[in-house]
Formats: C-alpha cells, sequence, structure tokens
C-alpha cells in the first residue's frame, strides 16, 4: 500500500483499534532497562554481500557474534538509505515482508529471504517520545537492512523494524531526532545505521565493470576526513560537511540519502564513549564500506 494511501485509511479506522494502541502503549513502557546497547553505523554495499564470502562478511559475522556475547538484544532498530519518505515513520509490522527493491542480480539473491518478526511494540515507543514519527505497515525490512542482518544475525530471530528518513529535514534536524532515540540503548535495542559515507555510483561503475577495485583519491580522500572528524568527535563538522569537505565530499556524497544514517549513529552515541572503526575499506572507485560502533 502506497504510504499516502495508508494514512488516508488510518484517519478512517474504527474507534475499536484504540484498544490494541493501547495494549501496544502499555507494553513500551513496560520494557525493563537494560545494560546500554551499542550502536553501529554500517557501509552495506552491494546487496550481492548478502550471497557472498568475503572481508566485509566474515567481519560482519565476527561482529554480530561479539555482540551476542555482551548482551543479546530485544530488537533491532535500522534506519536504512533506503526507506525514503515525507515525514518520519516507525514500521509497525508484526511480520515486515523482505524487500528486494533492487534489479538486475541473480535469482539467487531475490530467492533469499529473512523472516525476522516485527517490533511494533518498540516502533510504538518511538511515536510516543518523539515528536513527529508516526506509524507504518506499508515497508518492511528493505536491502539496507537484511543483506546485513543476515550475517551479523543469521538466525532472523530478533525482532527487526525501521525508521524512515524524512527527506525534507535538513542534516541537523536528523542528528537532533536521533539523540532523541537514545532511551532505546537502555531498553536492548540496537540501533544500526546503515548507508555508505561514499557512494558515487555513477563513478563507479566504470571500475565495477572492469572489476576494478582501486578507490578514486577523492573517495580516500572524503573517507579519511569523516574518520578523522569521528576520531575527533567534531560531530559538527560532519552534520556541516557540504560547507568544509570541499570537492571531495561532493563527489562522495552526490544524493544525501546513504550519508544520513552516519548521523543517525553519531547522533545516538553518548559523548564521551568510545567509537571503533571496525571495518575500513574503499573501493571500486566511489564506494566505502567504513563501518563503526560506539559503546
Amino acid at each position: 500500500m502506497h504510504r499516502t494511501t495508508f494514512l488516508k485509511t488510518l484517519a478512517l479506522l474504527p474507534f475499536a483499534s484504540a484498544m490494541n494502541l493501547h495494549d501496544i502503549h502499555k507494553t513500551a513502557t513496560s520494557f525493563a532497562k537494560t545494560e546500554r546497547m551499542p550502536v553501529l553505523f554500517v557501509g552495506h554495499g552491494s546487496p550481492m554481500n548478502a550471497l557472498e564470502d568475503n572481508a566485509f562478511t566474515r567481519r560482519m559475522k565476527q561482529l554480530g557474534r561479539e555482540i551476542r556475547q555482551r548482551q543479546v538484544p530485544n530488537a533491532i532498530l535500522v534506519v536504512s538509505a533506503h526507506w525514503l519518505t515525507r515525514g518520519t515513520f516507525a514500521g509497525l509490522n508484526e511480520q515486515p515482508e523482505t524487500i528486494h527493491d533492487f534489479g538486475g542480480f541473480p535469482q539467487e539473491l531475490f530467492a533469499m529471504q529473512y523472516p525476522a518478526p516485527g517490533a511494533p511494540a518498540f516502533a510504538q515507543s518511538i511515536i510516543e517520545h518523539v515528536q513527529d514519527v508516526h506509524g507504518s505497515h506499508d515497508w518492511g525490512l528493505d536491502h539496507g537492512t537484511w543483506t546485513i542482518l543476515h550475517h551479523l544475525f543469521p538466525e532472523a530471530t530478533i525482532p527487526v523494524f525501521q525508521l524512515s528518513l524524512d527527506a525534507t529535514k535538513s542534516m541537523q534536524q536528523h542528528f537532533d531526532l536521533a539523540r532523541q532515540l537514545r532511551f532505546l540503548r537502555d531498553r536492548g535495542v540496537l540501533i544500526i545505521g546503515s548507508g555508505n559515507i561514499v557512494h558515487n555510483l555513477r563513478q563507479s561503475m566504470p571500475k565495477l565493470m572492469m572489476g576494478d577495485a582501486t578507490p578514486y583519491d577523492w573517495a580516500t580522500e572524503f573517507d579519511e576526513w569523516v574518520k578523522a572528524k569521528i576520531d575527533q568527535r567534531d560531530f559538527a563538522s560532519l552534520v556541516n560537511y557540504q560547507k568544509l569537505a570541499g570537492g571531495s565530499g561532493q563527489l562522495s556524497v552526490p544524493t544525501t540519502d546513504h550519508y544520513l544514517p552516519v548521523l543517525y549513529s553519531l547522533g545516538l552515541a553518548d559523548p564521551d564513549e568510545n567509537i571503533a572503526h571496525t571495518f575500513e575499506e574503499v573501493s571500486y572507485g566511489g564506494l566505502s564500506m567504513r563501518t563503526f560502533m560506539a559503546g
């Protein structure tokens, strides 16, 4: 269902549905406090990573084991580059669909499913806690979510939901919204931003066609600039990268969709929290697979 159709339908729901929302609210507010969960940013790259055995996918598997050893998440929230909306929406689906939002890949990839349950109670807690976040049933788990969770948590038993990216918000507004989600970390929710710091497919296609993994100088420059700003805790510069990063930023971020999840992961970090770079690679010209974890 299209989002606008969904919203019109929602307005016409009978009052009997209020009981269901009340029950969800009771559940959301009764979650016990947990040890603070870490926050991830994952450079998800090509959907083919779901099928491939490479340095990135092996690191994702290892990272999933490390997280489970610390604390098995109660739920996973993913802010993916691939759910762009007007307004901000949290997925309320009890059984989110595996969305194959791509074309031109092998049938084996289209056959893959990630049948994790949803987390409507946690989604509802965001709706009630954060102003201007609404509920949605018209999205499931896109490839920015399930292709990485396939390696991080292959059993697909942990509830998963997504938060959309409002295309009308400024960089600062996205960062500020992320800060309002910190309460979830104390309720056992693992939050993952999924995008790419450098994501220029137009410039990367010639190298991809030739199998040339060598990065462009501007891509490496911007990736290293972002890394330095993260290490310096200079998040303000990362919010304002368009003014500060010069030509390498313009080439590395031709559209903001894959960059915005970086700001969510950084906005969720505490001021004195360690941020570790868990995977570093720029390949095929203009694609950064940099992954980092706060906490």
